[in-house]
């Protein structure tokens, strides 16, 4: 049955990362950093969870109360189990739950199967050095508030060709320092749900305390959860 949603009420989201992250630069975890700007930026009704919890965080009661989970995977990709990503599958694709990979989750097993890809990139380098996120669709519901775009003081390079089907709708698309551009904002509609991948976020920069960053993501959650 599809998610049922009353649209004055908050977003249930649920926010979960793998802990791999170093402590130092985010303390509570990726996913205590989207917590803390979603419930920042208000309208979401968030929960954290982590690879290390029973069930691996991702327990039917958790995907039940969520409308969106907001996904960050790193190393770890394998620990995650099929019956795992089959419950978040199902509960995408039939109930409506929105799901947001973030960053290096495109090598995550439920980003895909669901999008049916292998999940690689040719290539990547940490170099500290600036990206450029262009917003090519400005009346996109995630573009709102961003204008032409931003730019990202550090982040890690990732290049195209990124072996993903056609996303449904593009909204960013990013640049690098080596004249590099990768798309890092799409969207795509799967079963009765919503799926939209962004790309900015290494581990090791404070990328998710930029404030375009935070508008980008809490836009996106929105954006996933139909609202």
């Amino acid at each position: 049955m599809a998610m049922v949603t009353d649209i004055g009420a908050p977003v249930r989201v649920l926010s979960w990362s793998e802990r791999s992250e170093p402590e130092a630069m985010y303390p509570d975890g990726i996913d205590g950093a989207v917590a803390e700007m979603l419930r920042e930026a208000g309208g979401f009704d968030v929960r954290t969870a982590t690879i290390d919890d029973p069930d691996l965080g991702l327990s039917e009661v958790d995907l039940e109360w969520a409308e969106v989970l907001v996904y960050f995977s790193h190393v770890r990709h394998r620990e995650v189990d099929d019956a795992t990503v089959a419950r978040i599958l199902r509960h995408v694709q039939q109930r409506g739950l929105g799901f947001l990979p973030l960053h290096s989750s495109l090598d995550s097993k439920p980003f895909q199967e669901l999008l049916d890809h292998p999940g690689r990139l040719p290539g990547w380098r940490e170099d500290e050095k600036p990206s450029r996120v262009w917003v090519v669709q400005k009346d996109h519901p995630i573009a709102a508030g961003l204008g032409d775009g931003f730019v990202i003081p550090a982040e890690e390079m990732y290049q195209e060709p990124f072996n993903i089907p056609p996303p449904d709708e593009l909204v960013f698309v990013s640049s690098f320092a080596g004249g590099e551009v990768f798309r890092s904002g799409c969207c795509w509609y799967r079963g009765a749900g919503r799926v939209f991948y962004f790309q900015p976020g290494h581990e090791t920069y404070p990328v998710y305390y930029q404030a375009e960053v935070r508008r980008a993501v809490a836009n996106g959650v929105r954006w996933c959860a139909g609202r």
